[in-house]
């Protein structure tokens, strides 16, 4: 039901295209070193190179300078200062950031070009903009994969429904769409994993608001149903398998034993829900996310229930006084 996607190398260019505005991104070279790999999903601060420590040097992230390194610059004789930032700029660094709107002088802009490193500007203090690139590159290099199914958000709950063409995924999710939920994915969702932890699931940007409802085709959900019919992204809480009646020959009728799906390494809940006609599935649906929200909490009422059972069955006590 999954499989692994396989992406091109994220280069300076996408993600200054991407994120420009939210890091306030201007850039003060030419373009012709937009090409460049960004290949780790974090950002460096270079001071330690520029004070000639040349050890475990992390060339391949995003170099941002910031007051203690351009000031330290300054401090240093104009000559050594050139041939420390040379070298810097000869690693094949990805690119430099300069934060706090800070200027880097026509003189390292004529030795960036000269060597094809892009150069950018931000009025962000370093820290606030080491922070928002770092959780910004996480998203782009967290592991991704394609899982047919479709997603919609409960409440709070991220679901994916799947199950075989035609046993009826699109109508189900239509109708809870109808309740007034929300459409993250149709028929086919996204999902990367985010801090080792998350499954995170998304629509392709091609198909986003759009769901086929078949008899009828494409429609624009957002437009049908308004803005808060969609949603961007959701952390995927449950999978709903649905199956024909006749292909579950043992239903769970009590749900005290939780199963669960792999995604990413993750162990995701899981419930299988047999079809017939007459079931109301946006309905069951609707419930199963509800009750993953209870035992999410720490509550299930199957065990709460087995446990009455176990007591009410158990013998009565007897104290040594009654003997």
């Amino acid at each position: 039901m999954a499989s692994k996607s396989k992406t091109a190398p994220f280069t300076v260019r996408e993600f200054y295209e991407t994120h420009r505005e939210a890091l306030g991104m201007n850039l003060l070279t030419s373009e012709a070193g937009l090409g460049r790999p960004i290949r780790e999903a974090t950002v460096n601060r270079p001071g330690l190179l520029l004070a000639d420590f040349t050890q475990y040097f992390a060339p391949r992230r995003v170099q941002v300078m910031g007051n203690a390194e351009v000031y330290f610059l300054k401090s240093l004789p104009e000559s050594e200062r050139w041939r420390r930032v040379e070298y810097f700029l000869s690693q094949k660094i990805p690119c430099v950031v300069f934060s706090r709107h800070l200027r880097p002088g026509a003189p390292f802009l004529k030795r960036a070009e000269a060597a094809g490193v892009p150069v950018f500007s931000s009025p962000l203090i370093t820290m606030r903009f080491i922070n928002k690139a770092t959780f910004a590159l996480e998203q782009k290099f967290a592991p991704r994969e394609t899982f047919m199914g479709s997603m919609v958000d409960i409440l709070g709950t991220g679901v994916i429904v799947r199950g075989e063409s035609g046993i009826g995924k699109s109508e189900c999710v239509l109708a809870l769409i109808e309740r007034g939920y929300s459409l993250v994915a149709d028929d086919i969702t996204l999902v990367s994993l985010l801090d080792e932890r998350e499954v995170i699931g998304t629509s392709k940007p091609l198909t986003k608001d759009h769901m086929e409802v078949r008899g009828i085709g494409i429609i624009n959900v957002a437009r049908m149903f308004g803005v808060r019919s969609i949603r961007a992204d959701k952390r995927v809480d449950l999978v709903v398998t649905l199956k024909a009646w006749d292909d579950v020959p043992d239903v769970d009728r009590l749900g005290i034993e939780q199963e669960f799906l792999k995604i990413l390494g993750i162990d995701i809940p899981h419930i299988t829900i047999p079809v017939r006609p007459g079931r109301d599935l946006a309905r069951l649906v609707e419930v199963a996310a509800l009750q993953a929200k209870l035992k999410a909490s720490g509550y299930n009422p199957a065990q709460e229930l087995n446990e009455r059972l176990l007591a009410q069955m158990a013998p009565p006590v007897v104290s040594q006084e009654g003997k």
